[in-house]
């Protein structure tokens, strides 16, 4: 296993930052506003050869437990506590603050290794401050800029000497033919499935993944727009593996001014992209709301599989957590979508949780369908017997043939003449009989054309070629 390392400090001090430069992307938000970062981030870093997992966490602020402020406390003394060592950040720019000496005292607390780092040492500006970081009793500070990437090498020395070695696998575990012995060792997985959970503020998505995973792994509460960075967390679930992201409520675009808001909603947009099964969470209370809709549609546009969770069911009437009443809500708001999984639970008490991931992992399973070229052909001769395309400016459509040309999402090709012209009508019927003739629920299902190339337009271009010919020679 690799050695973990968690970036600690007060607020503005360039956490997210260093955090990016060491993990080579940039996974965290970064803003001149204090206190961006509220949730625990992991990532794995490399520094030369040290590789290591990094915690980024959020700024130290002295708090109440129950505020937000404090809740977000408590992540970050968590994440101390699961460190091999522990990075502590000053701005040395800004020089020593009050909060800096009774934040020191917590790590040194701690007991765990630390090395002391005085971040924006660049210039003349940062040398004063890094010399009063003297004053907290953590030892030599390190002087970094992490915008620019001065003082790596020093830190990496400082690392060196505090991490402990990557764990290896002992020899005698392996075979001759260099596998693993199996007696001992658990069941290979499935693959990872990649989920996104997305919503409006306060929907209940942080609340929902604390559940799962059975710890209060992201800060939640009551106010809304708690979240502000996508957090990846990964876990199993009856005997399948996970990579769930928490991402930042979306309201409506006209609402979003605010610079640092902006940024989240990019930053949910990228997780949408980047997941393969997206859960959109709607407050059972408010269902159905137009931002609900249009963030349904996005993830359809995106060509992710879809799964409604009807959160806060507790609270809700008790004809909307209904399954036959949530199915004829569900299709008839979102007919791109029709037939996905929809799910009345309750992210705070756990209930459906179950169900939840088990519509999870058959929208994966449809998201990844192929159908033969065979069946896709007889399906198709049925759905043009039972309704021909329409004829359009007194010429008829010709439909001849279809193929899936990928999955994730199914993706088909259908050949034919005067494709262009199909209805919007006519296309919605075909998409419709695909999904329920091959039982594709909550997934977005996508058509391309291609006309068959006309011979006697061949025929004609070679005469041409024939005839210039003849006048070159001439």
């Amino acid at each position: 296993m690799l050695p973990t390392v968690a970036i600690v400090g007060r607020p503005n001090v360039g956490k997210s930052t260093l955090f990016n430069r060491l993990v080579g992307q940039r996974l965290a938000l970064v803003d001149d506003t204090p206190g961006v970062t509220r949730d625990r981030r992991e990532g794995e870093a490399r520094l030369a050869d040290l590789k290591f997992r990094i915690f980024d966490t959020a700024g130290f602020e002295e708090a109440g437990a129950e505020s937000l402020a404090g809740r977000m406390r408590a992540q970050t003394e968590a994440a101390i506590a699961d460190a091999d060592a522990v990075l502590f950040l000053v701005d040395a720019r800004a020089g020593l603050l009050p909060d800096d000496k009774v934040f020191a005292q917590i790590v040194r607390k701690s007991g765990k290794p630390t090395v002391l780092v005085a971040n924006k040492s660049e210039g003349k500006a940062g040398a004063a401050g890094a010399l009063e970081a003297y004053a907290l009793g953590l030892g030599d500070p390190v002087n970094i800029s992490a915008e620019h990437g001065e003082g790596m090498g020093e830190l990496y020395d400082a690392l060196r000497e505090l991490l402990p070695e990557e764990e290896e696998i002992e020899e005698d575990e392996f075979d001759e033919d260099g596998e693993a012995e199996a007696e001992d060792s658990a069941p290979k997985l499935p693959d990872t499935i990649r989920v996104a959970v997305v919503g409006r503020p306060n929907a209940g998505k942080s609340t929902l993944i604390n559940k799962l995973i059975g710890e209060d792994r992201l800060v939640t509460g009551p106010e809304p727009g708690i979240t502000r960075d996508s957090i990846e967390v990964q876990f199993e679930y009856g005997g399948r593996k996970f990579e769930m992201l928490d991402t930042a409520g979306m309201r409506k675009r006209a609402k979003v001014q605010e610079k640092l808001e902006k940024l989240s909603v990019g930053d949910t947009l990228r997780a949408i992209r980047f997941a393969e099964v997206v859960v959109l969470l709607m407050d059972a209370t408010m269902p159905f709301e137009e931002q609900d809709l249009r963030i349904a549609d996005l993830v359809m546009r995106e060509g992710r599989g879809l799964v409604i969770g009807m959160n806060k069911r507790d609270l809700a009437a008790p004809e909307m957590t209904m399954g036959k009443t949530l199915r004829e809500e569900a299709d008839h708001w979102l007919p791109q979508a029709k037939g996905m999984p929809i799910i009345a639970l309750s992210g705070m008490h756990g209930d459906n949780l179950d169900k939840l991931m088990k519509a999870v992992v058959e929208t994966y399973a449809v998201w990844n369908k192929r159908v033969s070229t065979a069946v896709i052909n007889r399906f198709l001769e049925r759905a043009l017997s039972q309704n021909p395309p329409p004829a359009v400016s007194g010429a008829r459509i010709k439909l001849r043939y279809m193929t899936q040309a990928k999955a994730r999402p199914p993706s088909f090709i259908l050949f034919g003449s005067r494709t262009d012209a199909l209805p919007e009508s006519y296309m919605r019927y075909l998409v419709n009989s695909v999904r329920e003739a091959f039982e594709m629920p909550g997934v977005p299902i996508r058509f391309s054309f291609r006309e068959p190339e006309n011979p006697f337009k061949k025929k004609m271009l070679k005469k041409d070629d024939r005839g210039k010919r003849k006048k070159k020679n001439r």
